[in-house]
C-alpha cells in the first residue's frame, strides 16, 4: 500500500461540506419523488465517455445538477466536482408495463456531459435540485448516482451490489423483482435500469437517500474507511465483471455489502480470477443468490436489463419445503456458490445474531485480543452464509446462531481457504459487516429481525486490515516469484 497513490492525493483535495439531500418530499406510495427525480444512460463510465442524465419534475421545473465523488476528504465523505444547469425540466412519462412485468423508462436526456479525464474512479451521486422562482417557493431534492471506471493496474477492484439494488428498486410504485403476485422470488421478472432509483425499501426509513440505489448504506462505509487508510482502490459495477480481465489487473476483489444478483458470467469471472491467484474478500451476505442475466434495454442499450433466471447451487431441503411458493418458476440452478464464496446463502436466509469468534488462533484475528467465544454484537444481519464448502484446507473461523423473523433458529459461518497460487478467500458472512468499519456523513445504521449492528468496532477493522494486508503481501510474492 503506497502512501502517496491515486486515492491518497484524490483525498488530500477540499472535501463538501454540503452534498447531501436537504429537502426531500415523497409520492404517497413513499417511494418515488416525482418532484425531482432522474437516472443516467450507464451503470459505469470512464473519463472520456459521455454520461446522459435524464431528469423528470413534476410540475415542470428549472433545475441543477451538482456531481460529488463519494470518498473521505477529511472525515466530509465527498468533493464537488462538477456543477451543472440551469436546466429547464419537464413532466417526462412514467414506463409502461412490458413483458415480465419490466418497467423501462425512455426519457429525453436533460442532461450530457464527457467524463472529464482528471476523474479517477469512484462512485459519484448527482445531486438534483429544483430552483424556485422566488424566495417564498421551497426548493426539492433526490440524487443519480454512476460509478466512473478505469482500466489501471491497482490494489483492490471494489464491485458495487448495483444489480441487487435495481432488483429491490420499487420505483414507480412498489416495481420490483419482489413484487410479481405469484411470489417474491418468481421466475422470469425483469427490472430496468433505465429508471429513477426509489427509496430505499428495507431496514429503515431513508428518503434522504433517495435516487442514490443502495450506496449510502452497503457500499459507502467500506469506500470510506478504504480511502481513509489510504489504500489503493478502483470501483467497478456488477455489469463490469463479466469477464476476469476487470479482475486480473487487481490484487483483491471486493464483494460488498448486499450482493444477491449475479450473472452467470460474473461467477465464471471471478472463478477464473481465484484459479490466477486473485484474492477475494466477501464483505457481504446473500452473496450470489439470483442467477441474473444481463441483457440489453428494449433500444439495444447494452447491460441496462436484468432479470431472475433461476438460483445458484439449487435450493436446499428446507427452502424447498418451506419457501417454494415464494420461488415460482425456479427451475434453473446456477453453479454452487460456495465454490468461490466458502459457503452459500441457506434457509432461514435472513436473521440477525452475534459474530462469534471461533478460532482465534488464525492469524486474521492478530492484534483483536479475540478469545474462542467473543462477540462483536449484532453484526450478522440481515442476510448471511451458512454451510461450510467441502474445500481442501478451508476454515472456519467464525460461527454461530442467527434468528430468523427474530426466533427462527439459523446458522451462519464465516470461513477462510487459499487459493491456489497463496491467494485468499475470505467470507465474512455479513451484509453488516461494513457497519463495523465507518460510519461516515449520510450513513444511518440498519437494523432488521429485531438485531441490530452497533456500528464502529476496532475489531471488525483490524480483522478487514490483517485480510486486505495478508492478500496484498502474497500478491507481491506471487508478482517477484
Amino acid at each position: 500500500m503506497s502512501s502517496n497513490n491515486i486515492i491518497t492525493q484524490e483525498n488530500s483535495r477540499e472535501g463538501a461540506l454540503d452534498w447531501q439531500l436537504t429537502r426531500v418530499q415523497l409520492d404517497s406510495e413513499g417511494i418515488r419523488s416525482s418532484l425531482i427525480e432522474g437516472y443516467c444512460s450507464r451503470q459505469s463510465v470512464q473519463a472520456g465517455e459521455e454520461l446522459q442524465v435524464m431528469v423528470s419534475t413534476n410540475p415542470a421545473a428549472r433545475f441543477e445538477v451538482e456531481i460529488f465523488r463519494m470518498g473521505y476528504y477529511g472525515g466530509r465523505g465527498a468533493r464537488l466536482m462538477k456543477s451543472l444547469g440551469p436546466f429547464e425540466g419537464k413532466v417526462q412519462p412514467d414506463a409502461p408495463i412490458g413483458d415480465n412485468r419490466l418497467r423501462e423508462c425512455q426519457w429525453e436526456a436533460s442532461v450530457k456531459f464527457i467524463i472529464p479525464d482528471d476523474w479517477i474512479s469512484g462512485v459519484y451521486l448527482g445531486r438534483l435540485t429544483t430552483l424556485p422562482e422566488s424566495s417564498d417557493e421551497p426548493y426539492w431534492q433526490s440524487y443519480v448516482v454512476f460509478i466512473v471506471r478505469d482500466n489501471r493496474p491497482a490494489d483492490i477492484i471494489f464491485q458495487c451490489s448495483d444489480n441487487t439494488w435495481q432488483a429491490y428498486n420499487k420505483w414507480p410504485n412498489n416495481w420490483s423483482l419482489y413484487t410479481d403476485p405469484r411470489g417474491a422470488h418468481a421466475a422470469n421478472v425483469c427490472a430496468s435500469f433505465n429508471r429513477p432509483y426509489g427509496k430505499y425499501c428495507q431496514i429503515f426509513e431513508a428518503p434522504q437517500s433517495v435516487g442514490s440505489g443502495e450506496f449510502l448504506l452497503w457500499e459507502f462505509p467500506l469506500a470510506f474507511w478504504l480511502e481513509e487508510q489510504g489504500y489503493d482502490v478502483t470501483y467497478v459495477s456488477n455489469s463490469d465483471v463479466l469477464n476476469s480481465e476487470q479482475l486480473t489487473r487487481g490484487k483483491v476483489f471486493l464483494s460488498v455489502g448486499h450482493d444477491e444478483y449475479w450473472d452467470l458470467r460474473q461467477y465464471d469471472a471471478v472463478k477464473d480470477a481465484i484459479e490466477n491467484g486473485v484474492s477475494v474478500l466477501w464483505l457481504s451476505g446473500n452473496s450470489v443468490h439470483g442467477v441474473s442475466p444481463l441483457t440489453s434495454s428494449s433500444i439495444g442499450e447494452a447491460k441496462r436489463t436484468i432479470s431472475r433466471a433461476g438460483v445458484f447451487g439449487g435450493m436446499d431441503e428446507a427452502t424447498v419445503r418451506e419457501y417454494a411458493h415464494f420461488y415460482a418458476g425456479i427451475t434453473f440452478h446456477g453453479p454452487d456458490e460456495s465454490d468461490i464464496i466458502g459457503a452459500r446463502t441457506v434457509t432461514p436466509c435472513t436473521g440477525g445474531g452475534d459474530w462469534t469468534c471461533t478460532l482465534p488462533e488464525h492469524w486474521i484475528f492478530n492484534g483483536t485480543d479475540m478469545k474462542a467465544g467473543d462477540k462483536i454484537p449484532g453484526l450478522i444481519g440481515w442476510e448471511s452464509h451458512g454451510d461450510p464448502a467441502d474445500i481442501p484446507g478451508l476454515e472456519v473461523i467464525a460461527e454461530g446462531n442467527k434468528w430468523g423473523g427474530g426466533t427462527k433458529l439459523g446458522k451462519w459461518s464465516a470461513t477462510i481457504f487459499e487459493g491456489p497460487k497463496g491467494n485468499i478467500v475470505f467470507n465474512a458472512s455479513t451484509i453488516f459487516w461494513t457497519q463495523g468499519l465507518s460510519t461516515p456523513p449520510g450513513h444511518i445504521l440498519p437494523w432488521s429481525h429485531f438485531s441490530r449492528p452497533h456500528g464502529v468496532d476496532e475489531r471488525v477493522q483490524k480483522i478487514t486490515k490483517n485480510a486486505l494486508d495478508h492478500a496484498l503481501r502474497k500478491s507481491t510474492f506471487i508478482e517477484s516469484a
